[in-house]
């Protein structure tokens, strides 16, 4: 296969287009189903179509990095990729927020009724009112909502509501 703009530019237009979207609706919290999923692995084909159309638009490329504006804009954001590796917000290697969260979707239904101190069956219905569909008190959350985190994370709010 040879390497043009008929199919580089539209892999290109199409992996920004997807990665774009789906990184729009993560900012704003409103990612569901696959979208968290289908923007880190399309990150994959962006790479490869940037890097494809910047083989094949090389003058065009070559062009501007040789001039002053070019090559500020260019490091202006590698400086932003430096900047974002720096640790923010306390200690990285302290525990995670999300270290509970999984420990808890991990655990049978039977143990996050206990934590909720609720009987095993008013948890099997509160995950039913959760739009899930548990059989048994040994199946795990992760398993029914399987991986994707932020919908484990609301329906353990939903369902750990503890009542005294």
């Amino acid at each position: 296969m040879q390497i043009d703009r008929t199919w580089v530019t539209p892999l290109t237009i199409g992996a920004f287009g997807l990665s774009a979207v789906t990184g729009i609706l993560m900012f704003f919290h409103a990612d569901s189903g696959l979208n968290t999923v289908a923007h880190e692995w399309i990150g994959w084909a962006m790479v490869a179509g940037v890097g494809l159309h910047a083989a094949v638009n090389h003058t065009g490329f070559k062009r501007h990095l040789g001039s002053g504006t070019g090559r500020r804009i260019i490091g202006f954001f590698a400086l932003l990729l430096a900047i974002s590796f720096l640790p923010v917000g306390g200690d990285p290697s302290g525990p995670s927020k999300q270290a509970p969260m999984l420990a808890l979707t991990a655990a049978p239904i039977d143990t996050l009724a206990q934590v909720a101190r609720v009987p095993t069956d008013v948890m099997l219905e509160r995950l039913r009112g959760a739009g899930l569909s548990p059989s048994s008190g040994q199946q795990r959350l992760a398993d029914l909502v399987a991986g994707d985190h932020r919908r484990q994370a609301a329906i353990l709010a939903r369902v750990l509501e503890v009542h005294e």
